[in-house]
């Protein structure tokens, strides 16, 4: 699948990204993928590969571009090493809803002046962390965002200010979330939650629980669920598929 390296320049500096292809001639429609607290490595660009196969330009974006030369974690292990934790939380605790939709705006801009790359109106996905922002960016920058999905994304309707289910009303785009059982971090309450403010804004949504635990669909991750991933291939084939062409 080919794949390309860059960097987009946006209000804090410049971010380095990998921009994947279908095989044969575009242009496609564009789509962001939000890699999880692991950030942007090897595990999420062979799923942005994937992605491309079904006839989208996928853009993985460094979300941690600002730490520098960073280093990368080792998912199996990051969660029982108080100080890798530690480092992974202080890291995802920078990258804040207004450096999301700052950023976002970015990687639009950017996609829409690619060739590869058909239309003004995008897609966003991700994982985790990855999942939040495709809701937050979905709700901070409406008018670039027709389709967002969300697996197994944590926060997605809490009581921080910057919760994404508060930006209800402002979403245009049509909204998938691709929840994860025992998962804390979005407990069926909260399922809840979102579920009423989406509808209360007109939001054209789904909400669907996974049978597998948070971080079902990266291969990486302890918890990867490989009847679960295929669910979630799926789901993003179809609602991709409805949505962006």
């Amino acid at each position: 699948m080919p794949r390309i390296t860059d960097t987009v320049t946006t209000a804090d500096g410049s971010c380095p990204v990998s921009l994947h292809t279908p095989d044969g001639e575009g242009p496609w429609p564009g789509i962001v993928m939000y890699p999880d607290a692991g950030g942007a490595r090897t595990t999420v660009r062979a799923m942005a590969d994937t992605l491309a196969g079904y006839g989208y330009a996928v853009l993985v974006p460094d979300v941690y571009y600002r730490e520098g030369d960073w280093e990368p974690f080792t998912m199996a292990t990051v969660f029982s090493d108080d100080a890798e934790r530690k480092r992974l939380f202080q890291m995802m605790s920078d990258v804040t809803p207004e450096r999301m939709a700052s950023d976002a705006t970015a990687f639009f801009d950017y996609l829409s002046s690619r060739p590869e790359v058909t239309g003004e109106t995008f897609g966003t996905t991700g994982y985790c962390m990855g999942g939040r922002t495709s809701l937050v960016v979905a709700g901070r920058v409406p008018e670039r965002v027709a389709a967002a999905m969300s697996f197994h994304g944590g926060g997605l309707a809490s009581d921080d200010p910057g919760s994404p289910h508060l930006l209800a009303d402002q979403i245009r785009a049509a909204v998938y979330v691709g929840a994860a059982r025992n998962d804390r971090s979005f407990t069926t309450e909260n399922g809840e939650t979102l579920e009423k403010a989406l509808t209360a804004a007109g939001v054209d949504h789904t909400i669907e629980w996974y049978p597998a635990e948070h971080g079902f669909a990266v291969p990486d991750n302890g918890p990867y669920d490989e009847t679960a991933a295929a669910r979630h291939w799926e789901a993003m084939e179809s609602f991709f598929g409805a949505h962006l062409h």
